[in-house]
């Protein structure tokens, strides 16, 4: 199967952790939708596979007017073969979502919601800059069950300064009491050129330790599991048949084409990343120039994406399926994975390699020193993409 991601590249404002491309000017928009438009046209021939999944990411897609979204939806439509009943997605924030919204995005053909609520606390909110509070939040989630949404996947993040162990099970409490389907839960990652950058360099934000980050993960984990969410990639659980099929696209190698600027693409031979810049994006798109760069996957690059992707899901590696397709890069990866196997960081059957509970806190960690006999520079880029879809 394919998916489409649409990146919009609009926030109302910026959050003090996120370093994704967005620009808080909407100034553009109008014209950033035609371009993606364009860009559609220009992307026809890339999958003649049937499309399964549609992804509005971002950014901030909620900021979309019914006929943005209706105009790029028509627009995928005409210009793929699309399943029926694809699963189409929509990134959201709480304070975005009002009843007329929601109305919207239900006649345009949204059945899964994901929505940054973050944290179920005013502190936390304020703390990352985050538009909305704590009882917009529940709020808004109870308005789309109403609107008849059943498939609602909302995010969270953990290590954050200040967050305190009860704080952080109230948020996993409160996210199982509201009975969402799915849950994405996201460890602080302080990334440059970010507000909390700053903010961590000059002391002005204490992080917590590593073993608190460690119980927030096993907390996490825990409680999620008994309450009948499966944990089936590093960052994201979902309930019996609501595991979010674009982002399993992701893991499990399929093709997906990446529409707007900064967004990835994959066609199983080659990896492309549009232009980060907003008006650059327009005015390539324009003149139909270059707007995006490409790299084509070596058989060794090909290998080494299946354990970056595949180690991060409940799937893990298939001995089999790559011992047939790789056999000499095989022997090295066994050779490398000793000393997880050895800490039980990674463990072994006769079919699978896959990541054990505490494999799963330091998975980063482990998938960088089994490509340390690779180029880390562009995988550290792909690490980074994978580690927070």
């Amino acid at each position: 199967m394919s998916g489409v991601y649409l990146h919009i590249p609009f926030c109302k404002k910026a959050c003090h952790y996120c370093d994704f491309h967005f620009s808080t000017s909407v100034q553009t928009k109008d014209t950033m939708i035609k371009s993606m438009v364009k860009e559609i046209d220009l992307r026809y021939n890339f999958t003649d596979s049937p499309i399964e999944t549609i992804y509005f990411g971002g950014g901030t897609p909620s900021i979309l007017s019914s006929y943005d979204i209706n105009t790029l939806l028509n627009k995928i439509l005409e210009t793929f073969h699309v399943v029926n009943e694809p699963e189409i997605t929509f990134e959201a924030n709480p304070d975005d979502l009002t009843l007329e919204k929601l109305k919207e995005l239900k006649k345009a053909g949204i059945n899964r919601l994901s929505i940054g609520i973050q944290s179920f606390h005013d502190d936390n909110l304020l703390l990352m800059n985050r538009a909305h509070s704590s009882q917009q939040a529940s709020k808004c989630i109870k308005l789309a069950q109403q609107e008849g949404f059943n498939n609602i996947s909302i995010d969270l993040i953990y290590g954050l300064p200040g967050l305190s162990s009860d704080n952080w099970l109230t948020n996993i409490q409160n996210a199982i009491d509201l009975n969402v389907q799915h849950i994405s839960a996201y460890c602080l990652t302080i990334e440059k050129k970010t507000v909390f950058y700053n903010w961590h360099a000059s002391n002005k934000i204490i992080l917590p330790d590593d073993q608190q980050t460690l119980d927030q993960f096993v907390a996490l984990t825990d409680l999620l599991v008994s309450n009948d969410f499966e944990h089936y990639e590093i960052s994201n659980f979902g309930k019996r048949g609501y595991y979010s099929k674009h982002n399993s696209n992701y893991w499990l190698q399929e093709k997906y084409l990446g529409i707007g600027p900064s967004a990835h693409s994959f066609n199983g031979q080659s990896r492309m990343w549009n232009i980060r810049n907003n008006n650059k994006y327009i005015k390539a798109i324009a003149e139909e120039k270059s707007f995006h760069e490409q790299e084509t996957l070596t058989p060794r690059d090909q290998f080494n994406e299946y354990i970056l992707t595949r180690l991060r899901t409940k799937w893990g590696i298939n001995k089999a399926e790559l011992k047939d397709r790789h056999q000499a890069y095989f022997l090295i990866l066994e050779e490398q994975l000793k000393k997880w196997l050895d800490q039980e960081m990674i463990l072994e059957n006769e079919t699978f390699f896959i990541l054990s509970p505490g494999g799963k806190f330091i998975a980063d960690r482990i998938i960088s020193d089994l490509f340390s006999f690779y180029s880390k520079q562009y995988y550290s880029v792909i690490l980074g993409f994978f580690s927070c879809s």
